[in-house]
């Protein structure tokens, strides 16, 4: 076998460097000529008197368009809506170019529209947190934090590209602003790196009877940003509110989204857009093949429909090209198959799929190569590690056709030493949650799985807004409206679950991710068949994360799980339950509600063998 395989060796060496000459040949005869192209402009002009009707503007998280008024709406001020801490996007559906990748020079844009604030009834005199900003994304799926966030980026966001121009009428020294009525310029963050006093522009941000008007001009050529704000209806101002050197091209992708991003926090508001136009402009290079490229390709037609050369021999490169590919597949296919049948694992084994592998709809979960997600992970990289655990590392990867999948890799002693049957039961588990997930919102449904005896792996849905834990324990605070809704959300999902004779199995707040729409998804499930014994431990990791979600403490780590729970525990005794809830959503919630739910919490933590009750179960 050594033998054969140093011949392999001597083979392939020798194909590299005759691909490697005629590589170097090729690039000698066709760039010795270089023309460097046409350079030309790619204008894109989007122009809206209202929002109508309009299916160009895709809304996400808590936006809205009043269909009598045509107003583009943010939160939604249907009455039945908490309007306080809410956050949402109306972005132009499709992406615009922005920037010249050949000469990394920004696209020059000018924007202007109107909007105006309105005050809601039920607002109240709070910490603020309200304010609109005109955007530039790289995507049209992810919704910021509420609050002094403005809804701009969000704890999940790492390295998240976006320029925004905010226009605040609220005031959080923690963000660094200047006062309640300012327009500031945001690279990459809620923090302003400039400002300016909105007041001056005799247009304050604190009229609700006025309809403002905003002009952002920006030259991608001299790097120079001016932003104009005045009333709607009057001309634009003859000297800009905020101007500054930027250069954005940092900031930018070749592509990118543009729109609005609004919040609220204690005080709410509703933030309208009334109209809104866009022109930008960005340099591109029209590549003009060299006259002899033109002649060869003209030959080369003519030959191809030539009678005369239609019988044509076959170059001796070509014979030896396909020669030689066959005796390697050939000389692969046996090794691999002997490996095999040994038992032994192959690294070689992962170079050509399973044959007997059908070909399944886009839709439809399948067997993923290990290949496959090694590029999607690039190399299964730190850099795209979304979460990870004693079980194993969650990863961010990217799919050929450029969509995004979250990849689970458990740890090689998740399921060393399962047998056959085990392992059959842990393929039937998947199974089943594959049929069953996709049939309710709050699941996340698995694209595929790669199982050998190397690895185990599992991808599902990404999630841009990223994992629970983030959001609670990040910098930031979600409101108490918010957390109840995540707990409702995941209490149905798990009684679904329950309901198909599963369990989730691995139940915690890294285990529940944010959709666009702020809405609870499970995911990352255990793989282990559903019994009553596993749905009481699903009953009882719901009561941990009701006491996390609560509480705004961790209680993942061993030692701090009694801590918590023991103090929570403690204070239902004592009837102190209010000193469990989290200091830091304040007065503005639900004090009623909050120690109900912290009580349900408890009763899911009820030890099996208490004398009268135990833990309930997810229907009850």
């Amino acid at each position: 076998m050594e033998s054969h395989l140093c011949y392999l060796w001597l083979l392939i060496s020798s194909f590299t460097y005759f691909c490697l000459l005629n590589k170097l040949l090729a690039h000698s005869l066709f760039h010795v000529h270089h023309h460097p192209g046409i350079r030309t402009n790619v204008t894109k002009h989007l122009f809206f008197s209202n929002f109508t009707s309009n299916y160009e503007i895709k809304l996400l998280g808590n936006a809205s368009i009043s269909q009598d008024k045509g107003f583009i709406q943010i939160p939604d001020p249907s009455p039945a809506v908490d309007h306080a801490y809410q956050a949402g996007r109306a972005i132009y559906s499709s992406p615009i170019r922005l920037l010249d990748p050949l000469t990394a020079t920004p696209a020059s844009f000018q924007t202007t529209f109107s909007f105006q604030f309105t005050t809601t009834n039920n607002s109240f005199s709070g910490s603020g947190g309200n304010g609109l900003a005109f955007v530039i994304v790289p995507d049209e799926f992810t919704v910021g934090r509420a609050g002094p966030w403005l809804g701009i980026v969000n704890d999940a966001c790492e390295h998240y590209k976006v320029f925004a121009v905010e226009f605040d009428n609220s005031n959080d020294p923690n963000f660094g602003d200047p006062n309640d009525d300012h327009v500031g310029i945001n690279l990459g963050t809620a923090v302003s790196f400039k400002t300016a006093d909105s007041s001056e522009s005799n247009a304050s941000l604190h009229h609700d009877d006025v309809v403002h008007r905003a002009w952002i001009r920006y030259d991608g050529h001299r790097n120079w940003i001016e932003i104009y704000l005045g009333v709607d209806g009057d001309t634009v101002p003859s000297q800009p509110l905020l101007s500054s050197s930027l250069n954005l091209s940092p900031l930018l992708n070749e592509y990118m989204f543009v729109g609005f991003s609004a919040s609220t926090g204690d005080s709410s508001q509703i933030h309208s857009i009334l109209s809104w136009e866009f022109f930008s402009t960005s340099q591109a290079m029209l590549n003009e093949p060299p006259s002899h490229i033109c002649r060869q390709n003209i030959a080369h037609q003519v030959s191809k429909y030539s009678m005369t050369n239609q019988i044509s021999r076959p170059s001796s490169f070509l014979i030896f090209l396909c020669l030689f590919g066959l005796f390697v597949v050939t000389f692969l296919n046996l090794y691999c198959n002997s490996n095999r049948s040994s038992g032994s694992g192959s690294t070689l084994a992962f170079v050509f799929p399973d044959g007997k592998q059908r070909p399944v709809p886009p839709s439809k979960p399948r067997r993923f190569e290990i290949l496959e997600l090694y590029r999607a992970t690039k190399r299964f990289s730190k850099m795209e590690v979304l979460a990870s655990d004693t079980r194993g590392v969650l990863y961010r990867g990217t799919l050929p056709n450029g969509c995004y999948v979250a990849v689970k890799r458990f740890s090689s002693n998740e399921f060393l030493h399962l047998s056959r049957l085990d392992w059959t039961r842990v393929l039937k588990r998947i199974s089943s949650i594959t049929t069953n997930v996709p049939c309710h919102p709050n699941l996340a449904p698995i694209r595929g799985w790669c199982c050998d005896n190397r690895e185990t792996i599992i991808v599902y849905d990404y999630y841009q807004n990223g994992s629970l834990d983030r959001w609670l324990f990040g910098v930031g605070v979600l409101p108490w409206s918010r957390r109840f809704e995540l707990i409702k959300d995941v209490a149905e999902s798990l009684s679904f679950l329950h309901s198909k004779e599963l369990t989730h199995g691995n139940l915690k707040s890294s285990s529940v991710f944010l959709d666009v729409n702020c809405k609870a998804v499970l995911g990352d499930y255990g793989f282990f068949m559903g019994s009553v014994s596993s749905k009481k431990a699903d009953v009882f990791g719901f009561g941990m994360l009701v006491l996390e979600i609560v509480s705004g403490k961790r209680t993942e780590l061993e030692e701090e799980i009694t801590d918590v729970l023991g103090f929570a525990w403690a204070m239902h005794e004592k009837g102190e339950m209010v000193n469990v809830i989290d200091e830091r959503m304040k007065s503005n919630m639900n004090l009623e509600q909050a120690i109900r739910v912290l009580e349900i919490g408890l009763v899911c933590t009820l030890c099996e063998g208490n004398i009268g009750i135990g833990r309930p179960s997810m229907e009850e």
